[in-house]
């Protein structure tokens, strides 16, 4: 349910995106929210004339916001950050496909999940029931879903990056985290999650460094420099890994170092 809410969530972002186009920015005059579906609601607010639109051209829409979406879920939320540093665990470990991608992919999922809860709540709580319960209209509740998601993203994002891409777009002087546009807060967003991927990923590789020029340097005291120091290293790296409990110290380092 609440990757459902977050979905649905990017959903409506993507739609006041959508909305805020210049060319569909003169389609949207407010029509009463009834209790109708809320695919067909966010899909009739796009027509030119205010009409909704037709079936055909509905499922068009979808399809292009599902093709979007994963994008979304990628930049927007913590996943970048969680992959990357998975990625480099494995390297550094010396494994090349274990864990698989898919598994991988899915620990990076959940774990996102598990960091985007009090975020997923605040959009159900805000943004999605009450567009639901016919409360508010759809414009509304893309703002708030967008607030949110601006929210986590700021808490996360270094100033140096803001400011770097706030002067190549030679913007003003924010006054306050709020006023920083999507177009500048995304960018910076994601160099400060590939940034922090990196410096973890650094920490996570040098105690497997060690084993590594320990055992490269004892075969070659021994005088077996033909025989392959990854093939001895690799048994020690994943035996530290298993004692020290590896896995839960990653994924609680990870889920903790994201700005709450």
């Amino acid at each position: 349910m609440r990757a459902k809410t977050l979905l649905i969530g990017l959903a409506l972002l993507l739609g006041g995106v959508l909305l805020a186009h210049p060319a569909l920015a003169q389609a949207a005059p407010a029509a009463p929210v009834d209790n109708g579906g809320a695919l067909s609601r966010a899909m009739g607010q796009i027509s030119g004339d205010g009409r909704p639109l037709s079936l055909s051209l509905q499922i068009l829409v979808l399809m292009s916001l599902l093709t979007v979406l994963p994008s979304l879920v990628l930049m927007m939320t913590s996943f970048t950050r969680i992959i990357i540093v998975l990625s480099l665990l494995r390297q550094a470990l010396g494994l090349q496909q274990t864990p698989p991608n898919q598994v991988l992919v899915g620990l990076a999922l959940f774990l996102s999940l598990f960091v985007m809860r009090p975020f997923i709540d605040q959009i159900n709580t805000q943004a999605f029931d009450p567009y639901g319960k016919g409360q508010i209209p759809i414009e509304e509740a893309v703002g708030r879903s967008g607030k949110v998601l601006h929210g986590f993203m700021v808490k996360q994002t270094r100033e140096t990056d803001l400011k770097l891409f706030a002067n190549m777009a030679e913007a003003p002087a924010f006054r306050s985290p709020a006023d920083i546009p999507f177009s500048i807060l995304l960018p910076a967003f994601v160099t400060s999650e590939l940034k922090t991927a990196f410096q973890i990923g650094f920490m996570i590789f040098l105690p497997f460094l060690i084993i590594d020029l320990v055992v490269a340097s004892t075969l070659m005291a021994l005088g077996m420099m033909m025989l392959s120091p990854t093939i001895i290293s690799m048994p020690f790296k994943l035996l530290l890994f298993v004692l020290v409990d590896g896995w839960a110290l990653t994924m609680g380092s990870l889920a903790g170092s994201f700005a709450t």
